[in-house]
């Protein structure tokens, strides 16, 4: 049976949940209790609701008060001021919120521009619940969230969605809406949640809102904000439960670790990253224990079980990489251009977090175990004058990791390992192969890669014309935008491209582009 079976419908939730705030009177300054305080100014709870983390007794619950959620005066951070605050919540066990299981008080912090981060434990394992927040005449739409079965207990079905790569500016988020409306157990977001940058080469559908290149924690901030404005998001969030990591647009294109994409200064950089990295966790549903950021570090990678049927590690592919190698755009390199390419001492995980990587993998005894990272992992070479072409911001720009990981999947026999991936605003579907350059080499693992939620998508006829060269990779389209649902049994992994019919249209409709399986004990695509 799936994870939420035999449970009220969720679908209510996106239809009118949202709580309004009537404009009473207005205090004198800002009180600090939750029963007491008015809003006259604007609804508190504009950014929404999102629930993550989860685990057997718990999760975490996330909002941020915001009754000017776009405000420029960064020392007044969505229009508040004053200390941290303290709101109310509800937690129930049906969408209604009639059979109450859990009320109390959460405090969104000043330091973190009142953001909540509200871990919640103690509750009953592999069921859904619904919550809301509360202050004074405000109240927040309701959410959904999902406490995940003990570990090894008997799971028969979950169905994901996971998405990535969602540009403002290059089209509308109906894409989310669409998500929402499939009613997944749970959402991956895999990176490029929000885009730092101004589109000024290419036509847009809506912009920005501050006009400028986000790069300080106020701006970073409105940019969260913005995106989290979005109606279709907000519903997605309140309807499904999020893991989350990130890729480099969250703070800035093709990054990595303390250098930026132009090799500055990293002293300058850094202080770029701990503000992106702020901001990035005051938006997320992710636990304050292990991923409130220290400067310009953040722990975001995490490892969920879901019983006995999959483990998912979520992999953070930026903050511990190498620099890249030989860099200079486009960011295609030879063998013969980029010798650094092929040190086998480069790292696109850090080595603690490939140890950690091992760890999970030698020893889940799950049905599944999904690896949900950032980048494209399969082999793309193109053809070039100097010989194959590779990518340096993906995973072709460290093959010696790449090597190591695959080889360390395959000798950990782990159960079923799918890897799954963002970032190339197209659809992939490959085999993963001890080793790319020889066809006969063993398939140790299948790899899905999804399309961009709006951003525009990378040249089709370049990528097509090498796919002769790349027999490993089974399936390719960049033309179209969308996301992919994965509904999982113990012996079967059925995988659906979804594409909207045009990302420039908020109504936009939606369809399914292609279906594959997975068969368990046979690594590898099979067309469904």
């Amino acid at each position: 049976m799936p994870l939420t079976a035999n449970y009220p419908s969720r679908r209510g939730l996106l239809k009118g949940a949202a709580g309004g705030c009537a404009a009473l009177i207005a205090a004198p300054y800002l009180l600090r209790h939750a029963a007491a305080q008015a809003w006259p100014g604007g609804d508190p709870f504009s950014l929404g609701v999102a629930a993550g983390a989860p685990r057997p007794d718990g999760f975490v619950l996330w909002t941020r008060l915001a009754p000017d959620p776009l405000s420029n005066n960064p020392a007044t951070p969505g229009g508040m001021r004053g200390g941290d605050v303290t709101i109310g919540y509800e937690i129930a066990t049906d969408p209604s919120l009639h059979h109450i299981v859990r009320r109390g008080e959460a405090i969104a912090e000043q330091i973190f521009a009142y953001s909540v981060h509200l871990d919640v434990a103690g509750l009953d394992p592999g069921r859904p619940y619904w919550y809301r927040f509360t202050s004074g005449d405000a109240s927040s739409r309701i959410g959904r969230a999902v406490t995940v079965p003990q570990p090894g207990s008997a799971l028969g079905r979950l169905k994901l969605g996971f998405v990535s790569c969602s540009n403002y500016e290059h089209g509308y988020f109906s894409a989310y809406r669409h998500l929402a409306e499939e009613n997944p157990d749970f959402v991956l977001f895999l990176g490029d949640y929000i885009y730092e940058y101004i589109e000024e080469r290419r036509p847009t559908v809506r912009r920005h809102s501050d006009g400028i290149e986000a790069s300080t924690l106020p701006t970073y901030r409105n940019r969260h904000a913005q995106y989290k404005l979005d109606l279709d998001l907000q519903s997605l969030h309140a309807e499904a439960p999020a893991l989350v990591t990130w890729d480099d647009h969250e703070v800035q294109d093709d990054y990595a670790d303390k250098w930026s994409k132009f090799f500055d200064d990293p002293s300058h950089f850094l202080v770029r990253r701990a503000a992106a990295y702020r901001a990035f966790y005051e938006h997320m549903p992710v636990r304050p224990i292990m991923s409130q950021p220290e400067g310009p570090l953040m722990r975001i990678y995490d490892r969920f079980a879901f019983g006995d049927l999959v483990e998912i590690s979520m992999i953070d592919g930026r903050q511990y990489r190498s620099r890249e190698a030989c860099y200079a755009p486009p960011n295609l390199e030879s063998n013969a251009s980029c010798p650094e390419r092929n040190d086998p001492g480069r790292t696109m995980l850090g080595f603690a977090q490939e140890a950690w990587l091992y760890s999970n993998l030698s020893r889940s005894k799950a049905h599944w175990n999904v690896i949900a990272q950032d980048v494209l992992m399969a082999q793309l070479g193109i053809k070039q004058d100097d010989g194959y072409g590779f990518s340096t911001d993906d995973w072709d720009g460290y093959p010696a990791d790449r090597s190591r990981i695959l080889k360390r999947i395959h000798d950990s026999r782990a159960s079923n390992p799918v890897v799954i991936g963002g970032d190339t605003h197209a659809y992939f579907a490959n085999d993963l192969r001890l080793d790319f350059d020889d066809p006969a080499a063993p398939v140790v693992a299948t790899e899905f890669v999804g399309t961009s939620i709006s951003s525009y998508g990378p040249p089709y006829e370049l990528i097509a014309r090498a796919l002769p060269e790349n027999p490993h990779i089974r399936f390719f389209d960049s033309r179209r935008r969308g996301y992919v649902v994965i509904d999982l049994v113990p012996a079967h992994m059925q995988v659906d491209m979804r594409v909207v019919s045009d990302a420039a249209d908020p109504k936009a409709d939606i369809s399914t582009l292609k279906a594959f399986a997975v068969e368990g004990g046979r690594p590898g695509v099979v067309e469904a």
